[in-house]
């Protein structure tokens, strides 16, 4: 089974062509495709190692949807002196198919 290395948004992914995976959020609206560039690694039969790229390597995959993440509560206290603060955080992803893998 043939499979990559991509890294977008600063994370590093291992991809197999028809896995689904939430990445950080890219700028493609939804139905689209999208390419990654940035391959390190392909593997199946024979591996090959980027240095720090596999050159002409690309991985070509289909935009799902664009969404947000549950929402995290993110709570500050500081014990007797009264200091408490509680704020809310949803993070942005984009839920992409892979598609192909291309060397």
């Amino acid at each position: 089974m043939q499979f990559a290395v991509i890294r977008t948004g600063g994370k590093q992914y291992v991809v197999r062509p028809g896995q689904k995976l939430k990445i950080e959020k890219i700028e493609a609206p939804e139905g689209s495709s999208a390419s990654f560039d940035e391959v390190l690694l392909i593997g199946g039969e024979k591996i090959e190692v980027g240095t720090p790229m596999v050159q002409g390597a690309k991985v070509e995959a289909k935009v799902l949807k664009q969404a947000r993440a549950r929402k995290l509560i993110v709570f500050k206290y500081r014990h007797k002196t009264r200091y408490r603060k509680k704020k809310g955080h949803r993070q942005h992803f984009t839920e992409v198919e892979i598609k192909d893998i291309k060397t």
